[in-house]
């Protein structure tokens, strides 16, 4: 088979419609996504087709990026959880693999990172850091609580005996992203801004949403949320701690558990985690399996695979600091530095 990459320079329905069709594709693979990124981070793309005649064979999306910890490189892709190559063929994975490794060497990046979901077969270095949870739910509501280990399913239910409730819908965006902000500065960890959610309610439209959980008429927890496929893939969450008491995570997701199986959809991703971590174990309890993300490196300029992990102690001290820095202070920094914390 005769093989060309080519860069895609004009956004057509064939590039998402090969992703939608493959079982290595994602919403992050999307070219929605790709409008997100640049518009927010203004970060170049580099979306590789390969073509057999006018047939798509294969598609690698990538950003050029430059991290303030590891330097340039070419990633696929920056602030999502999955990425990498889609291909129908060894030939076509070889193909991309290629034109992006000497794309990666013209534009004098340090690596090229893949974000695979699964393993490619490919002969690259690997990072075992992180895992993720995803299994089939049912329109069977029961069905999925029984699912759910006996200690576990209790808790989701101890939300609603404390007078909580869930809404779903594209509203609500400024209290659900105060709570997102207070979330992720309590984790010590910058805060993306404002405009990406806004960015990714208008461009997924129906396929991002935000559901929202409140004791009365106060928002207390809110989790947003891509739909793609038949899989729910809760990405951005957050709740306030005074509402941790109520249980307030596992009613929320539970609901999203909930609302997913009455709409029709299959496959409930609860995500990346770092391995032995909080979130790590919340999602173990609920019944969910672990498996490992192999993210694959063409190491170019530099001879380890790169790890900005939160995790990494190297860091350790700066997370703390985060941490300590007044509320206000991160709401403002934090956007700045997520354009190089990709």
């Amino acid at each position: 088979m005769t093989l060309a990459v080519t860069e895609l320079r004009a956004e057509t329905v064939e590039w998402d419609a090969f992703v939608r069709a493959s079982a290595d594709g994602s919403p992050f693979h999307l070219t929605a996504w790709k409008r997100v990124v640049e518009e927010i981070f203004d970060h170049r793309p580099h979306y590789l087709m390969a073509r057999h005649g006018d047939t798509i064979e294969g598609v690698l999306p990538l950003f050029e990026v430059g991290g303030l910890l590891t330097g340039r490189a070419l990633v696929s892709v920056p602030y999502g959880v999955y990425g990498g190559i889609c291909a129908r063929s060894d030939a076509a994975r070889r193909a991309l693999l290629d034109a992006a490794t000497a794309l990666g060497r013209g534009r004098r990046a340090a690596y090229v990172e893949l974000r695979h979901r699964r393993h490619q077969g490919l002969d690259l270095a690997t990072k075992a850091l992180y895992v993720t949870f995803a299994r089939s739910i049912s329109s069977d509501i029961e069905a999925n609580a029984r699912a759910i280990p006996g200690k576990q399913r209790r808790m989701t239910r101890q939300g609603a005996k404390h007078g909580l409730r869930a809404e779903i819908g594209r509203n609500h965006l400024e209290g659900f992203y105060e709570i997102y902000a207070r979330s992720v500065h309590a984790l010590g960890s910058p805060v993306f801004p404002r405009q990406l959610f806004r960015a990714l309610l208008d461009t997924f439209d129906k396929e991002c949403q935000i559901l929202t959980v409140w004791r009365g008429q106060a928002m207390v927890a809110g989790v947003l949320t891509l739909f793609y496929e038949d899989q729910v893939l809760p990405y951005y969450g957050g709740a306030l701690p005074e509402a941790l008491p109520d249980a307030v995570n596992d009613f929320m997701y539970w609901q999203l558990m909930c609302h997913a199986g009455r709409a029709g959809y299959r496959i409930f991703d609860f995500g990346r985690s770092r391995q032995r971590t909080g979130s790590y174990n919340f999602k173990r309890h609920w019944g969910f399996e672990p498996t490992p993300l192999p993210y694959q490196y063409v190491l170019l300029r530099r001879r380890e695979v790169p790890n900005a992990s939160p995790g990494n102690p190297r860091f350790k001290l700066a997370v703390e600091t985060w941490k300590r820095l007044p509320f206000a202070v991160t709401k403002v920094l934090g956007p700045l530095l997520t354009r190089y914390l990709p």
